[in-house]
């Protein structure tokens, strides 16, 4: 069976990396000089790997229940890895407010799906961004920039410009697991594929590496939820 792949070239980079995105997509982050045959067949070494990546049953399978939840009183909302009660106010603010349970002006129950996006974007950047440069300055290194994004199949991604990109998904896990994925991104910086090495900069960080993995590989779909 052909491999169907996208191949993304960058003068800057160093190495080949081959990824495989939560939507079963194959992409080949390629040196700018480096020979399409020469891809071919190294994506043909790594015709076994990425078979099991992407028949990943728990990563890549269905969710266990349609997404896009009612915003009415009773249900929940997932924050911080922990759900919290959703009531309706009735008042004159237009501002979500967390008290231990989501207080939503009925005004704008209109928006349905997107009525928690803002404040979850909101809140990605006010935890996530700093986290993100306490651990670059705790591992003695810098990026150059630190975003964060609307990018259904992918938690992290950095560049070889040294920008760091993170999924405002992530504000629903909890705080062991959002410092994975941050430390996760920049152990990439210093060390561009998954090596012994590479984890083991990240286990120096984060002792609860392994519970992060496992957390994301039973929870991560549950994020992708629309709230």
């Amino acid at each position: 069976m052909e491999l169907v792949y996208e191949i993304k070239r960058s003068p800057r980079r160093k190495k080949l990396t081959i990824t495989v995105e939560r939507d079963r997509s194959v992409v080949v982050h390629a040196p700018e000089s480096t020979p399409e045959e020469t891809i071919r067949e190294i994506v043909e070494s790594k015709r076994q790997w990425i078979y099991e990546k992407t028949r990943h049953g728990q990563k890549y399978g269905t969710l266990p229940h349609p997404p896009g939840k009612e915003v009415v009183n009773g249900e929940s909302a997932l924050y911080l890895g922990r759900h919290y009660q959703i009531e309706v106010v009735k008042d004159s603010s237009s501002e979500i407010r967390f008290e231990q349970r989501f207080l939503i002006p009925a005004r704008i129950l209109g928006e349905r799906k997107n009525v928690l996006y803002r404040w979850y974007i909101n809140r990605a950047k006010e935890k996530i961004l700093p986290r993100a440069k306490k651990f670059a300055d705790d591992m003695g290194m810098a990026f150059a920039s630190v975003r964060i994004v609307d990018n259904r199949f992918r938690w992290g991604s950095c560049t070889t410009a040294d920008n760091i990109n993170f999924n405002w998904r992530l504000i629903k896990a909890p705080l062991y697991v959002i410092d994975y994925v941050i430390v996760h991104e920049l152990a990439h910086l210093l060390e561009t594929p998954h090596t012994p090495r590479f984890w083991n900069i990240i286990r120096a960080q984060l002792p609860k590496m392994e519970k992060a993995k496992q957390w994301l590989l039973e929870n991560g779909q549950i994020l992708e939820e629309e709230i």
